[in-house]
This record gives structure tokens, C-alpha cells and sequence, in this order.
């Protein structure tokens, strides 16, 4: 069995690679040069031996030839790319130049449907980026060990709402609530910046709720949470975190609840 590895930042590729070679998978990976960390050539240079492909986030052509050379018919996406690349460092190839002229939009959604719809005229289907790492998805329920209070618990109800409207626009999946009012917004940011932005507005206190986007595409752009997560919250005096349970990855598991209950932040898995 073979399966391409699209490597972005973070740790997930890592992770991947991995769950992949348990499972007797033939690992390649085409790692991005602007994202990647170098340490993905030390992983892959461990017994079974993961092929490397680094390339720039702009060379569509050369992806693709990648794939086809390495008969691969299926891949997985690990890994953020900023979103602000799209606005700087991005040198598109002629195959990347015609696929930006097909979109409407420059947002996340936009670029990476057409991606996968690329890849599948190309007989390569990018499936579920979770499918290797189901054990790190979010249950529902709570989550640590201090449940949220009763006013925590009225943020909550009261940001959900926002939140949802705010990823179905894909403007971003992260929101900021003390008292009943939005505090923070993420953009293209990303979600500790807008902890900590929301930490210098209000103070401590403050209910960070994470949602997936109304129809998210488990293909990318899953949310995911971490150490730095709880790190940024405590920093910001952040004291209730929200997942949506079975849509966001929960990574460095067991240092991250350690933190959090620490801490005495409150974390719960919403089920919808």
C-alpha cells in the first residue's frame, strides 16, 4: 500500500508518517519548503525509509509530477499552511497560475477544494487527514478536570452561535467571550494569537471556544489544539477552552491536559 504525505507545519506530518508506517503504508512525502520542519528528512530516514520531496508552496506542476512518478492514487494533507502565505512568498508555477485563475476566492475553502479536485483529474484522492489519528480527535463531554461554571457555561451557549457563523464564512474557527460579548475574532492570525490578543482586551477570564466549520472538509484545514494552546491561554488568563468533539485534533495529549488542569482551565468536547 502507498499513500503520498503533503507535509505543511507543526507536528501532524510527523504524527502521520508514523500511523502510516504501522500500518505497513510506503510513505512519500512532498514536504513544503516554506511550512516543513528539516527534521522530516531525520523521520523519514528511519527504518522504513519515507522518500522526501521538497518543494515551494507554488510548484503545482512539480507536486503533481511527484505524485504520478510515485504511482500514488491516494495522499493525506498534515500540517498548516498560514493562511498570510497566500499574500507573500507564494511564486506560482504556470499549472498553479491556471488553477488561481478557476477560483473566485483566495480563502482557505477556495484553494484547497480546487487542489483536491486537481489532484482527483489527476487520479490522486486526498482523503480524511484524521483518518490516521482517530485516537487524537476530541470526545464529548468535559474534558479536564475542573467543569466550566455556570457563568463560563452561559459564554459558551452565548458564543457558539457566532462561532459557527464566523467558519461557515471561513473567516476563521476561533472566538473570544467574556460577559456574554465577543471579545476576539481569529482571521488569518491563527488561534494563539487571538488567545492572546483577547487576553490584552478583557483581562482574565476569558472563554475560548475552537469549532469546525459547519461542513468541514476533514480533507484539511482541521482544528487542532496543543500544548501551546493551553500555554497561550494561560499567558492570556484564559479559563475555559471548547472543542468541537470528533473534529479537532488534541496533540501532545497528555502534557496538554496536564497544563490545563494545572492551570484550572476548563475544557469541554461540544457534540453536535
Amino acid at each position: 500500500m502507498k499513500i503520498g504525505l503533503i507535509a505543511g507545519n507543526g507536528r501532524f506530518p510527523f504524527l502521520v508518517l508514523e500511523a502510516a508506517r504501522s500500518l505497513g503504508y510506503e510513505v512519500t512525502i512532498i514536504a513544503l519548503k516554506e511550512e516543513a520542519s528539516t527534521e522530516l528528512d531525520e523521520a523519514a530516514a528511519r527504518s522504513p525509509k519515507a522518500i522526501v520531496h521538497w518543494i515551494s508552496i507554488g510548484q503545482l506542476g512539480t507536486f503533481l509530477k511527484i505524485l504520478k512518478d510515485a504511482g500514488l492514487t491516494q495522499a493525506v494533507m498534515a500540517g498548516q499552511v498560514k493562511h498570510i502565505k497566500i499574500f507573500g512568498g507564494f511564486v506560482p508555477d504556470l499549472t498553479a497560475m491556471s488553477l488561481l485563475s478557476r477560483i473566485k476566492s483566495m480563502n482557505t475553502d477556495a484553494l484547497m477544494a480546487a487542489v483536491a479536485d486537481l489532484m482527483h483529474e489527476h487520479g490522486v484522492e486526498l482523503v480524511n487527514s484524521t483518518a490516521f489519528l482517530t485516537p487524537l480527535l476530541a470526545v464529548a463531554g468535559q474534558l479536564s478536570a475542573r467543569a466550566p461554571s455556570e457563568s463560563e457555561r452561559q459564554d459558551l451557549d452565548f458564543g457558539y452561535r457566532m462561532a459557527d457563523t464566523i467558519a461557515g464564512l471561513d473567516i476563521g474557527q476561533t472566538i473570544a467571550v467574556k460577559h456574554q460579548a465577543v471579545v476576539a475574532v481569529e482571521a488569518m492570525e491563527g488561534t494563539d494569537e487571538t488567545i492572546a490578543r483577547a487576553g490584552h482586551l478583557a483581562g482574565d477570564g476569558v472563554t475560548i471556544i475552537k469549532v469546525a466549520k459547519p461542513n468541514q472538509d476533514m480533507r484539511f484545514d482541521v482544528p487542532i489544539v496543543g500544548l501551546a494552546t493551553v500555554q497561550a491561554m494561560r499567558v492570556a488568563g484564559a479559563t475555559v477552552l471548547s472543542l468541537d468533539a470528533g473534529r479537532t485534533l488534541i496533540f501532545d495529549r497528555e502534557a496538554f491536559f496536564a497544563s490545563a488542569n494545572e492551570a484550572g482551565i476548563a475544557i469541554v468536547g461540544r457534540s453536535k
